[in-house]
């Protein structure tokens, strides 16, 4: 039952890289969208997640979900701290110049929020969610050993 929980759940991190980078792959290639300076340093902390986890479930390594959770974890800090500097407005005011492309600027704005700092943040919060899954379990199963 435990490994069904772990296979499951480094799955679904591994799918969520996979359709954030593809995302991002589209809205910079298909769509031509000029990444800022701040989706460089997601798409750095996403793209390593799509490999590291797709070998990880191949070869069912749930000792890699520690490393997944650092990783999604510094790339959640800086996808809250980008949506916040494109939602918030005093933040947005005192945002530093980063760039060619402003990270205030959002290129969609689905239904008032969703901007694409919020889809990557979604993402990493999801592959985290999933790695702690993992951990957690992988810690229990050595306990009881």
């Amino acid at each position: 039952m435990q490994t069904n929980r772990k296979e499951t759940s480094l799955f679904i991190a591994w799918c969520a890289s996979v359709i954030a980078m593809l995302g991002s792959l589209y809205f910079s290639e298909i769509m031509q969208y000029e990444p800022c300076e701040l989706c460089w340093y997601q798409r750095m902390l996403m793209y390593p997640l799509t490999v590291i986890l797709g070998i990880a479930v191949v070869k069912k390594d749930y000792a890699i979900s520690f490393y997944s959770m650092v990783l999604s974890a510094i790339g959640m800090s800086i996808s809250l701290y980008h949506y916040s500097i494109q939602k918030v407005s005093f933040l947005t005011e005192m945002a530093p110049a980063c760039g060619r492309i402003p990270c205030t600027g959002a290129y969609i704005n689905w239904f008032g929020f969703i901007t694409i700092p919020f889809l990557a943040l979604t993402g990493f919060i999801i592959i985290f969610i999933s790695s702690f899954i993992v951990y957690r379990t992988l810690k229990k199963e050595e306990e009881n050993r």
